[in-house]
């Protein structure tokens, strides 16, 4: 049996106004298709329509006078980087995303607010198979002390981050290799079919969630804690979708 290991798979990053997925906005969006023939992408400047905080512009040096004056209309933009992923997706082309449920919710929210059809609309279901090193890195090296940002992984399993991480294509980059060398340390990935790893991961996300939750309250820390739901639901009632649009 061939793995899916070999590709194809399409990388997908974002860097934002902020974290809040209800309320933030996405400035900048990389698409890296890794497949035989070699390794594409796509990236879009947006202005999001509102002003970037100074601590997001810190971290991914995209100032608020820069999206208004390059960046393209979220209307636009959102639109193309949702019909790319539809398409991959349609295709059996599996998603490699770092905390993919902040990125994937976020673009969720985003289609909604600008009057789009989501992922979930354009494909009829769930958007997957989804491959998220972060969540596959906690489940296999469960008790390695320490943070789990992409630049700890990157230092972890030797990968090159270069200097310039935060900027959504150069995060996409290293997010794939991290992928690699997650299969490479476990082979056992690469022995699963996307379908199951996509349900794997769905579970493991939610009892990594629950057991964070305890600890915040254990701690007595206030405010919300980690989603329990990986990936958003097929519609914001969970519901199925009629009529969903051919991508």
């Amino acid at each position: 049996m061939t793995s899916w290991a070999g590709g194809p798979m399409l990388g997908f990053d974002t860097e934002t106004t902020g974290v809040d997925v209800e309320q933030d906005r996405i400035v900048t969006a990389a698409l890296v298709l890794r497949d035989a023939s070699g390794t594409r992408q796509r990236t879009w400047l947006i202005d999001p329509g509102v002003e970037i905080p100074t601590a997001a512009s810190d971290i991914h040096g995209i100032t608020t006078d820069h999206a208004r004056a390059e960046g393209m209309a979220p209307h636009t933009a959102l639109d193309q980087l949702a019909a790319e992923l539809a398409r991959a997706i349609a295709a059996g082309i599996p998603v490699v995303a770092y905390n993919a449920c902040f990125d994937i919710t976020l673009l969720e929210r985003e289609l909604r607010r600008w009057r789009l059809p989501t992922l979930a609309e354009r494909l009829g279901r769930t958007p997957g198979p989804v491959l998220d090193p972060l969540v596959l890195d906690r489940a296999l090296d469960r008790y390695r002390p320490g943070t789990r940002k992409l630049l700890d992984l990157c230092r972890h399993y030797r990968v090159n981050a270069l200097d310039n991480l935060h900027t959504a294509e150069v995060d996409v980059r290293a997010t794939l290799q991290v992928l690699d060398c997650l299969v490479a340390t476990f082979p056992e990935l690469g022995e699963r079919s996307l379908p199951e790893l996509h349900e794997l991961q769905r579970g493991w996300h939610r009892t990594w969630a629950l057991s964070f939750n305890d600890w915040r309250a254990r701690q007595g820390l206030t405010g919300p804690g980690a989603d329990l739901e990986w990936l958003p639901a097929l519609t914001a009632a969970g519901r199925p979708v009629a009529g969903a649009l051919a991508v």
